[in-house]
């Protein structure tokens, strides 16, 4: 049975969502509990593990740096598939714990920086704790003899012994991340197979050159390929030099995409092709309502 990568400890967003995975997945697979999300992918990168289910984007927040940066830096990660999931916040505490006693709050800082609007209103003097996962914040909370609580999800709680205080507490009730399946490329990876929905390539332009992030962008408009999303992060060499992530859809001419791609390599310092993926998109799907 293959290995798949998720964050721990149990109960996280990302184990629940790794699950709904596992049950729609024609090729069953064993869910390995690791601390952090590098450790996740350079696990994947070294062979100990087949694939790593790893969060990318939240809609609210935005991007996950570290999933990014490895992806870019590594030769041999490539995306499998993507899965779109609704993110539930709850507000939870031990049995007894009442709203207008809790001190401090733990979580991971996406969730904390997700329910900032309640969190200002309802907890201006408290004290928030940044933990490595949401679950973990469950299990702090569990542990401690003080009036504190956790935003974490519902399965965190209750595997923790935790009670909801509040329920819904993110910003905006359409909050989602969205998670990639990453893998290796392996020997007979073909840049040229675009069977998914979606294609993602990062590459590197010459910053000091007027223009030359326009130039990359005309090679897609002017053959109508439409760029759902674009990216940029620091190079990670010098002030001022960056790389660039775009997601560009598939559902056009192949030979016109091919092209565009091609033209944007010889523009580009570097260019990797990311992979052509599935995507599960359950936004409006209430699989996960209790996640």
């Amino acid at each position: 049975m293959k290995k798949l990568g998720v964050l721990g400890p149990r109960g996280t967003h990302s184990e629940a969502a790794a699950n709904y995975l596992q049950k729609i997945s024609e090729e069953k697979f064993e869910l390995v509990i690791c601390s952090e999300i590098f450790e996740i992918l350079h696990k994947v990168e070294k062979g100990i593990l087949d694939s790593g289910f790893v969060p990318v984007e939240n809609s609210l927040e935005g991007s996950i740096n570290i999933t990014l940066d490895t992806l870019a830096r590594s030769k041999t990660l490539i995306i499998n598939r993507e899965l779109v999931w609704r993110i539930h916040n709850h507000l939870m505490a031990k049995e007894g714990t009442k709203l207008s006693e809790v001190t401090k709050i733990f979580s991971h800082a996406q969730p904390i920086s997700q329910c900032r609007r309640y969190l200002h209103k309802n907890f201006p003097d408290a004290e928030f704790i940044i933990t490595p996962s949401t679950a973990r914040a469950a299990e702090i909370v569990a542990n401690s003899e003080e009036n504190f609580a956790a935003i974490c999800s519902e399965r965190a709680g209750e595997l923790n012994g935790l009670k909801i205080l509040a329920e819904e507490i993110q910003d905006n009730k359409f909050n989602s991340t969205r998670f990639f399946e990453i893998c290796r490329c392996g020997e007979n990876y073909d840049e040229n197979n675009i069977s998914g929905d979606k294609i993602s390539l990062v590459c590197m332009v010459d910053g000091s050159q007027a223009g030359s992030l326009y130039s990359v962008l005309e090679e897609f408009a002017t053959r109508k390929i439409n760029m759902t999303h674009i990216e940029s992060r620091p190079a990670r060499l010098e002030l001022g030099e960056y790389i660039f992530f775009f997601d560009l859809e598939t559902n056009v001419d192949k030979k016109l995409l091919l092209e565009s791609i091609s033209a944007v390599r010889e523009k580009s310092i570097w260019l990797k092709n990311l992979g052509s993926f599935p995507i599960i998109n359950l936004l409006n799907h209430s699989a996960n309502s209790q996640s």
